[in-house]
């Protein structure tokens, strides 16, 4: 694991190992036997994603945790069990609304990742509702899912439609079930990122998963990967929670990584691969097979920026991600010229919801938002 000095805190070393494949039963008895800041890290294990999993990790030795701090832990573990419930009940309901209107979609993280990866929804923190979508049936899944009582937060008109559909990559819907709780995604990222998967591909090879015991379709192992890790690079692997799905996925036996390897580098996000690959290993003491050794090419800037994003992670650090550093990043994490050229062409010339909440323009002047948009990125380099 990190040789990081502050990663050797006893409340960091502990959520490492609560995130960890595997048993560590006498490590974390020693760890809370040892002079623990439990409201530090009850801090860190709720911003970090992880609660679920350091209370199930910790339950064996209730009588080494002081009785305010467990049973803080037992509510915490409950209201996600619960609000995992509720999840599952809106997402059963929405797929199947969806199904009888012959509209295809995919649930990806949340949910469906809990039951596929852990095997268990009560064990990861419980968030949104995210489905993944061809851009084609937008309109009727907006439709279906007006009918079950969900509302989508931000509208715009024509103009500005057609161009966030081409720029963005998701509707996010409130539902009677609480605010932000769907996020219907066309695409994996902004279009400027300069990643543009083949979403029919990954619907072709979709695999079942039962969540609540409903059947329904998510990526395949391989897929989740590859969406995943580019997750966690565009929030820069800022939670333990990603590095942790990340982990036990590329624990699994018999993933392709020969395919891994071919879609990352047809991509141009082997770097990021390997990022992932080392973070894993150097956090979470995560084996990096060997297959993916020889289908992920070593690289030493993935060493380097691993080292900075791991030294970010465990100084509870977090990324600008409108800042000048940010992109920056964006492109040292792309292995191929061209790509870092269409990010940065993407970025500067996609104008997008931001831009429009600057200046309300008439539909006849809407490319005049490209304007908009080099100015604030020029002015943000000004103040960089």
């Amino acid at each position: 694991m990190t040789d990081n000095s502050a990663a050797m805190e006893p409340e960091w070393s502990l959520l490492f190992l609560v995130c960890s494949a595997g048993s560590h039963k006498n490590r974390i008895q020693a760890l809370l036997q040892s002079p623990l800041r439990w409201d530090s890290l009850l801090d860190l294990a709720a911003r970090h994603g992880v609660e679920p999993l350091l209370f199930r990790s910790i339950s064996d030795h209730r009588s080494l945790i002081p009785p305010e701090h467990f049973n803080y832990l037992a509510q915490k573990y409950q209201t996600n069990i619960h609000k995992s419930l509720i999840l599952s009940r809106e997402l059963i309901r929405i797929v199947d609304e969806l199904s009888v209107v012959g509209i295809d979609v995919m649930p990806y993280k949340g949910l469906a990742l809990a039951e596929a990866v852990y095997g268990d929804i009560a064990l990861r923190q419980s968030g949104d509702i995210d489905l993944l979508a061809r851009a084609a049936d937008l309109t009727r899944i907006c439709e279906a899912l007006a009918k079950l009582g969900f509302t989508r937060q931000l509208r715009w008109s024509q103009a500005e439609e057609r161009s966030y559909l081409k720029s963005g990559y998701e509707y996010v819907f409130d539902g009677t079930a609480g605010r932000n709780l769907l996020e219907v995604q066309w695409a994996i990222q902004p279009r400027f990122y300069a990643v543009d998967l083949d979403m029919e591909g990954l619907f072709r090879r979709g695999v079942p998963v039962l969540v609540a015991g409903h059947s329904m379709k998510t990526p395949s192992f391989e897929d989740l990967l590859i969406l995943l890790s580019l997750h966690g690079a565009k929030h820069v692997w800022g939670r333990l929670i990603w590095l942790c799905d990340l982990a036990l996925i590329v624990g699994i036996p018999h993933l392709d990584w020969s395919q891994i390897g071919t879609m990352a580098e047809s991509l141009g996000i082997q770097r990021i691969l390997r990022v992932t690959l080392l973070l894993a290993n150097r956090l979470l003491g995560t084996p990096g097979p060997s297959e993916a050794e020889t289908n992920i090419p070593q690289d030493e800037a993935a060493a380097q920026i691993s080292k900075e994003i791991e030294a970010h992670i465990v100084g509870d650090r977090a990324f600008d991600v409108e800042s000048i550093a940010y992109f920056r990043l964006m492109l040292r994490l792309r292995e191929r010229w061209q790509d870092r050229m269409r990010f940065v062409s993407r970025l500067v010339s996609t104008a997008g919801p931001s831009e429009w909440a600057v200046v309300r323009l008439p539909e006849p002047l809407f490319p005049l938002y490209r304007i908009v948009r080099m100015t604030r990125l020029a002015a943000k380099l000004v103040r960089a």
